[in-house]
C-alpha cells in the first residue's frame, strides 16, 4: 500500500477504530466460548464490543489458528485492517537454543545470528509476525531472574548481540522466512535494586548513556521495528510515562519513528507506581509520553475515547501513533497478504527439521564452559559412566522462557552420552529442590519435582551404580522456574539438596564430573571443591543431551567463555569486571590492608572473570607488539599478539582486547573489552592476531556529557580473558 492509500485510511478511521489499533490481547479474547465473557474480559475489564476493534494478538501460535483468526477478524472488519501476531520467540521457536545468555559465551556474533535466522524461518511459516526480542539488558546482577535472557555486561558483546540478532530475525523481509524484531527491554531494565524483579532502578545519565543505552541503540541501527518500555522507572518516572527517555531520547535524539509497545500490563501499573492516580491518568501519561501500543489492559481501550473528547489529550497524539501502527502492518506487507508466511505445509517441513537441529546442537557444544578440569575430561567411549543427579534424565532443559517446547523432542543428558557411550548408566538419586513449596511463589501450586520413592533408596541406587563406574557425571542445578522473570534470588547456590548428592558421590573417591544447568551464574565454590571437572551448561534447549555429550566425549572442544562475572558468593553482588576505579584499591593502595576497597570476610575476586572459560587445548601468548605507542584521531595503532596451541589437540581460542583509560575527566573503568577474534590452531602450530586500536574506541561521556575522547595514557591488554596482564601503553594526542 502506497503512503498516500495509508493516510487516505487513516483519515477515514473512527476513533474506536483508531484506538482499537492500539490495543493488544491474546488469543483467549478470541475464543467463541461464551466463558470469555466472565474469563479474559472481566479479568481486565475491557468492553467486549470493543475487542473485534484490536489491533494485534499476543503468544496464540499455529499457522492454521493464525490463518483462521484472520480470517474472522477480517470478515467482521469494515476498513479491512489486519491483526498483527506477534509472540515471545526468546532462544528459538520450536527448535530451542540455549538461553540468551548461554549464546552470549559463543562470543561469536555470526552464530548468535544464525539462531535468530532458524527462530524467524520456523515462527514465520507458523503464522507470528513479531518476536518480542531481542533483551539487550545489560545485567551486572546475577539475583536477579532475567539475567537469562541477556548476553551479559559487556557493553561491546551486548550491541554485536543486538546488532546481529535484529539481522538474524528480520534479513530482507521475505514473508517466508522472516519476522519483525522487537528490542526490549527500553530502558535500564537489567538494574534493578537488590537484583529484585521489577524493582526500582537509579542510574545517572552518565552511566545509563554510557554503559546501559548502546545495545538498544545498537538495535535500532540495525532496523529493528519495534522497542518494548520496561517496567523501571528512569529518575523516577516510570518509562512507559517517561517523556525523556521516550520522546527526547528515542524519537528525537537517534530518529526512531516506528511502533512502541507496553510491556505486559505496564499502562495500567502507572497506577500502583504511584505515577497515575487512576487508570484514566494512566492512559494520558503513557500516549503522551509516546507509548503506541497498550499491551494487555483495557486502559486505552477503556480511556482514550474520554481523553479525547474530553480535550485533556490531542487527537493528533492517536493519529501518529495509528500511523506508525498502520505503517508496520504495511512494511511487514499484510494489506496484500494478512497471512504473511503463514502455511501449514511449510510448518511441518521446516519446524524442528534435521537440518535446524543439527545447529542447534552445534551451538549447544559452543555456549557451554568449561570451569574446572583436573584431568577428567575428555572422557572415552569405552569407560564406565554413571550419569546422576536431577538433570540426569530431565527434558526441562529450555528455560523459562521457551513457550514452544516441545518436551518429547528434547535430547536429555542420558540420551545424549548413552549415544556415544558403550557403558552408560543412569540414575537421578535425588530430587530438584530442597522444598517443593518454592514453587507455590513460582504461581504453579506445590507440585514433586522428578522424585518419587523413598529418598534413601533412591540416594542408595545413584550410589550402586557410581560405584561400578570409571568416572560419575553428576547433572545438578537450580529448576528453570528459579530464574527468569520473576525468578529474583537472594541465595544463588545449589539447592542443598543437590549438594548432598554431589558430596555424597565424590566421597566415592571415583572422578567427578558436574554439570551445572542454570538461568544465571551462580556461587560455585561447594560445587567446585567437590569435582573433578564443571561444564556450566545453562539451559541448553533441544539439542542438550547430544551438544552437550560431544564435549563431555571429545568429540568438539569446549571454546565457549563467560559473558558474564560468577561470584565467590552473593554478598559480591553486583560484580563485574569493568566496574570503576577507586582511590584505594585494595591492591595498589598505600594504605593498610583494612583501610582498602575491600571485604575482610570474602575475597575481592570472583570465583570465575569474565571471558573465562577452558579448553583440552594449552595456549600461550607473547607480549603485545604496537607498531607505534601515539594515538591520533586520524591514525591507527596496530597491536599484535602471538598465540600458541602448545598441546596435542587442535582447539579455539577466544582472543581478547581490553583497554583503561588511565586518567580521565570523570572516572573510568579498570579495563573495558574492545575487540574480541577467534582462532583455531592445529596442535603445536601459532598464529599472530592484530587488532587495528581506532580513537572512537576511546570515546565516553566526559565530564560535560559530549561523547568524546581525551588525551593522555592508556595501557591495552590482550589475552585468554578479563585477568589478562599482558599490558602495553600507548598515548592519545589531541
Amino acid at each position: 500500500m502506497k503512503q498516500e492509500q495509508l493516510d487516505e485510511l487513516l483519515e477515514s478511521l473512527t476513533l474506536d477504530e483508531k484506538i482499537g489499533q492500539l490495543v493488544q490481547l491474546n488469543g483467549n479474547f478470541f475464543d467463541s466460548n461464551e466463558k470469555v465473557a466472565t474469563g479474559p474480559v472481566q479479568k481486565i475489564g475491557i468492553d467486549k464490543d470493543k475487542i473485534h476493534l484490536t489491533g494485534s494478538i499476543l503468544n496464540t501460535l499455529g499457522a492454521k489458528e493464525l490463518k483462521t483468526l484472520q480470517n474472522a477478524y477480517l470478515e467482521k472488519s469494515e476498513k479491512k485492517i489486519p491483526m498483527l501476531f506477534m509472540a515471545d520467540i526468546i532462544n528459538g521457536f520450536k527448535t530451542i537454543f540455549p538461553i540468551p545468555l548461554g549464546l552470549g559465551c559463543s562470543f561469536d556474533a555470526e552464530l548468535v545470528k544464525k539462531t535468530a535466522q532458524i527462530a524467524a524461518k520456523e515462527a514465520a511459516v507458523s503464522g507470528i509476525h513479531i518476536t518480542f526480542s531481542p533483551m539487550v539488558d545489560m545485567v551486572r546482577d546475577a539475583r536477579w531472574g532475567r539475567v537469562m535472557e541477556s548476553y551479559g555486561e559487556d557493553n561491546f558483546l551486548n550491541c554485536e548481540y543486538a546488532k546481529a540478532m535484529v539481522e538474524g530475525y528480520q534479513g530482507n523481509n521475505d514473508p517466508h522466512s522472516t519476522i519483525a524484531s522487537c528490542v526490549k527491554h527500553f530502558a535500564g531494565y537489567g538494574a534493578p535494586l537488590a537484583g529484585k524483579e521489577y524493582n526500582t532502578v537509579e542510574l545517572g545519565e552518565r552511566s545509563l548513556r554510557e554503559a546501559y543505552l548502546p545495545a538498544y541503540k545498537a538495535a535500532i541501527d540495525a532496523g529493528c521495528h519495534l522497542v518494548m518500555t520496561s517496567f523501571n522507572t528512569i529518575d523516577g518516572i516510570p518509562v512507559t510515562a517517561n517523556k525523556w527517555i521516550l520522546k527526547d531520547v528515542l524519537r528525537d535524539e537517534w530518529g526512531f519513528d516506528e511502533v512502541v509497545i507496553s510491556d505486559h500490563s505496564a499502562v495500567k501499573e502507572l497506577v500502583p507506581h504511584g505515577i497515575a492516580a487512576h487508570y484514566e491518568e494512566a492512559a494520558k501519561l503513557a500516549i503522551e509520553a509516546g507509548c503506541d501500543i497498550d499491551m494487555m489492559t483495557a486502559t486505552y481501550s477503556n480511556h482514550l475515547k474520554d481523553l479525547v473528547e474530553s480535550g485533556q489529550i490531542d487527537i493528533q497524539l492517536i493519529n501518529e501513533s495509528v500511523k506508525r501502527v498502520l505503517k508496520l502492518k504495511n512494511d511487514l506487507g499484510l494489506f496484500e497478504n494478512p497471512y504473511r508466511g503463514a502455511n501449514e505445509l511449510e510448518e511441518q517441513q521446516y519446524v524442528m527439521c534435521d537440518e535446524f537441529r543439527k545447529v542447534a546442537r552445534e551451538v549447544v557444544s559452543k555456549t557451554c564452559v568449561l570451569l574446572k578440569n583436573d584431568s577428567v575430561l575428555p572422557i572415552n567411549q569405552n569407560q564406565r559412566v554413571a550419569v546422576v543427579g536431577p538433570y540426569a534424565s530431565n527434558k526441562n532443559l529450555s528455560g523459562m522462557w521457551s513457550i514452544n517446547v516441545d518436551p518429547d523432542k528434547v535430547v536429555t543428558i542420558y540420551d545424549g552420552l548413552k549415544k556415544q557411550g558403550k557403558h552408560v548408566k543412569c540414575a537421578e538419586g535425588y530430587p530438584m529442590m530442597d522444598d517443593d513449596s518454592l514453587f507455590e511463589s513460582f504461581g504453579y501450586g506445590k507440585k514433586e519435582t522428578n522424585l518419587t520413592g523413598n529418598k534413601d533408596d533412591r540416594i542408595q541406587e545413584a550410589i550402586d551404580i557410581a560405584k561400578e563406574s570409571d568416572v560419575v557425571i553428576v547433572a545438578i542445578g537450580e529448576h528453570s522456574h528459579q530464574s527468569g522473570e520473576g525468578g529474583a534470588r537472594g541465595d544463588i547456590t545449589i539447592p542443598k539438596v543437590q549438594l548432598e548428592l554431589l558430596k555424597a558421590i565424590k566421597k566415592l573417591g571415583k572422578p567427578v564430573v558436574t554439570l551445572v544447568f542454570s538461568g544465571r551464574p551462580l556461587a560455585l565454590k561447594d560445587v567446585a571443591e567437590n569435582s573433578d571437572a564443571i561444564l556450566q551448561c545453562w539451559f541448553p534447549g533441544t539439542e542438550g543431551g547430544d551438544g552437550i555429550a560431544d564435549l563431555v566425549y571429545g568429540k568438539v572442544n569446549p571454546s565457549a567463555r563467560l559473558s558474564m562475572t560468577f561470584p565467590y558468593s552473593v554478598g559480591q553482588c553486583p560484580i563485574y569486571y569493568n566496574h570503576m576505579s577507586t582511590g584505594r584499591p585494595a591492591l595498589e593502595s598505600t594504605h593498610s590492608k583494612r583501610f582498602t576497597s575491600r571485604y575482610i570476610d570474602i575475597p575481592n575476586d570472583p570465583y570465575y572473570c569474565f571471558g573465562y572459560g577452558l579448553s583440552y587445548s594449552e595456549f600461550e601468548y607473547s607480549d603485545i607488539t604496537l607498531d607505534k605507542t601515539t594515538l591520533t584521531n586520524d591514525s591507527t595503532i596496530t597491536a599484535s599478539v602471538t598465540v600458541s596451541n602448545t598441546s596435542d589437540i587442535s582447539g579455539e581460542e577466544v582472543v581478547q582486547l581490553y583497554i583503561r583509560d588511565i586518567a580521565g575527566s570523570v572516572v573510568r573503568p579498570v579495563k573495558e573489552l574492545k575487540g574480541v577474534q577467534k582462532v583455531y590452531l592445529a596442535p603445536h602450530t601459532s598464529q599472530t592476531v592484530t587488532f587495528e586500536i581506532k580513537e572512537e574506541m576511546l570515546r565516553f561521556i566526559t565530564k560535560d556529557m559530549s561523547f568524546a575522547s581525551e588525551p593522555g595514557e592508556f595501557h591495552i591488554f590482550i589475552g585468554h580473558d578479563s585477568n589478562t596482564q599482558n599490558k602495553q601503553i600507548f598515548t592519545l594526542e589531541s
